[in-house]
């Protein structure tokens, strides 16, 4: 290293990387990528990259967040079903958006828990953070490596950088987001969807979460919550996804005692069995799932997948392909005698 690199801190920088071999990087990768938070294709926090659960205020962005938390402490297996790998280590939750009431969210899932467990395990930063996460990058990873935490909760995006819809502001925030994660940092995010969609109902594109697009392009995955403040039942939908898209479906937060459950979603395979000797079209099975009478055509194509997918499991049959004029129909698979 030369001089030049040596006075600006650069060599230290660059010895702090981890050089992998490109046929490593290339060649060795799962099918399916680790998870956080999922079960088997159906990931919702992919290992390595960060999820964003986006909604408006008081919709249950902090409640579902506290749930993770509780299964990250290996306090409880799942959250909506679905599988959360527990850590050894600390967890570290930046409550910077009303700390408050964030602290009686905590309460009520927390109160039947180990105190000694939660003061052993759980890191709470209350407020702003010491500086702007966007213009001091290495700030969000040095809050980690202080507390002693593997995972970090970010409550909210809006308090931990100012000027979220300038661009300069999102990259800023996302470089302080991938450092965290090259340091094998888990990270959760929680922001805010716009007031409406882009068609001035339920936001339900990844244009719709709020702010610099730098913001959405650095995680792997981002969550949207739907309802009125306070409602007990909210939409769920899956915006950007590392594998599958899991949902949409409802989500019933039980206020009273801090958690959620799968409330409602569609079937595709009861789906099929109402539709009977007719079969379903996957434009149909698309309409019930999104909730629409004209599904689009990306949401019909992202039903047929998962059709066809049923279809190699054995559970489903499918007419020959006629080409455009006459539309594949999905049927139950005959059941095997004995």
């Amino acid at each position: 290293m030369s001089e030049q690199y040596s006075t600006d801190g650069a060599e230290q920088a660059v010895s702090a990387l981890r050089f992998i071999p490109g046929g490593s990087f290339v060649l060795d990768v799962p099918d399916v990528p680790a998870a956080v938070w999922g079960n088997g294709a159906d990931v919702l926090w992919p290992e390595g990259e960060a999820l964003m659960i986006a909604a408006p205020q008081g919709v249950g962005k902090t409640t579902l967040a506290f749930q993770l938390v509780r299964a990250r402490l290996g306090l409880q297996s799942s959250v909506l079903g679905l599988d959360v790998a527990p850590t050894e280590s600390k967890v570290l939750y930046l409550a910077m958006d009303r700390p408050a009431q964030a602290r009686r969210a905590a309460a009520r899932l927390f109160a039947k828990d180990d105190r000694a467990l939660l003061d052993d395990r759980l890191v709470i930063w209350t407020g702003p953070p010491p500086f702007d996460l966007a213009k001091q990058p290495y700030t969000l990873t040095m809050l980690c490596e202080e507390a002693g935490a593997d995972t970090v909760f970010v409550d909210s995006l809006k308090d931990g950088a100012v000027g979220l819809s300038e661009d300069p502001v999102g990259a800023g925030y996302n470089r302080a987001r991938q450092h965290a994660l090259s340091r094998g940092i888990q990270v959760t995010e929680l922001h805010h969807t716009r007031k409406t969609g882009t068609s001035g109902s339920e936001p339900n594109t990844i244009q719709d979460v709020y702010g610099s697009t730098w913001l959405t392009s650095g995680v792997g995955s981002v969550v949207s919550l739907y309802g009125a403040p306070g409602d007990p039942i909210v939409s769920f939908r899956h915006l950007k996804q590392p594998m599958n898209e899991v949902g949409p479906f409802k989500v019933n937060h039980d206020h009273a005692a801090g958690t959620s459950a799968v409330s409602q979603g569609v079937d595709l395979v009861e789906l099929v069995r109402r539709a009977g000797g007719d079969g379903l079209l996957a434009a149909s099975a698309a309409a019930a799932m999104f909730e629409t009478d004209n599904p689009s055509d990306a949401q019909t194509e992202k039903i047929r997948r998962r059709l066809k997918a049923k279809v190699k499991e054995g559970i489903l049959t499918v007419s020959p392909d006629g080409g455009a004029r006459v539309p594949q129909r999905y049927f139950l698979a005959p059941v095997e005698p004995g």
